[in-house]
């Protein structure tokens, strides 16, 4: 069952579609949803609509990070792109918990998203941005359709992200040249003064750690099992 599947599915459960969502995995697997916390092992994965801010809101921004750990977790299709991920982290050097961080930030795992801005697929990469980082071979197809594709957008967006890492040699500066472009951090000597950019950074950086904290927690599950 879908990550969409499910929630729909908790929604019903909790008899409103537009009434919040909480939930977590137990150590079966099990996912169990209501509409209050029960208990401190629920988290909120869904947002009481009647409660949003009036305000546009940047999707990912304001999300809580137990939240889309919580997604991680239950969507298949997040489990999915662990090779990718691999792959990818691989091939440029780059932690695959810092490119899952970044996805899940950017576009919640959803491979055909695209931004108001033309930011495209799971990475939220624009054409011109994957023309840059493109290898003769991905130029033969156009840039919009290479960044649907989950495996190229991911290998695309690793190669960004390492490029800027290099760049400016801190995680959090590279990721704000992500958000806020390369051009803005230098032009402000360092971490821009812009709201959405310093929560990117943040819930980027929160989700990392905590990504980190799980890998190496299962590392040592088998350690002590040897």
């Amino acid at each position: 069952m879908s990550l969409r599947a499910l929630f729909a599915a908790g929604l019903l459960a909790c008899g409103s579609a537009h009434a919040a969502l909480w939930g977590y995995v137990d150590a079966k697997g099990v996912a169990h949803f209501a509409a209050e916390a029960p208990d401190a092992r629920y988290r909120l994965v869904l947002a009481d609509r009647s409660d949003a801010d009036a305000a546009p809101r940047v999707p990912g921004k304001a999300d809580d990070p137990d939240s889309l750990l919580l997604r991680l977790q239950i969507d298949p299709g997040a489990k999915a792109l662990t090779p990718w991920l691999r792959e990818a982290a691989r091939e440029q050097r780059v932690d695959a918990e810092l490119l899952e961080a970044v996805i899940a930030t950017e576009s919640g795992f959803d491979a055909s998203a695209v931004s108001p801005r033309g930011a495209i697929g799971l990475m939220q990469i624009t054409a011109d941005t994957a023309d840059r980082y493109a290898t003769a071979r991905e130029r033969r197809t156009p840039a919009r359709q290479r960044l649907l594709d989950p495996r190229t957008n991911i290998r695309t967006g690793a190669r960004v992200l390492a490029d800027l890492i290099r760049r400016f040699g801190h995680i959090d500066l590279a990721l704000a040249a992500w958000n806020a472009g390369e051009g803005t951090v230098r032009r402000y000597g360092g971490m821009p003064p812009i709201a959405e950019t310093r929560a990117h950074v943040q819930m980027v950086l929160e989700l990392y750690w905590a990504l980190l904290q799980r890998t190496q927690a299962r590392s040592a599950v088998r350690l002590q099992l040897r």
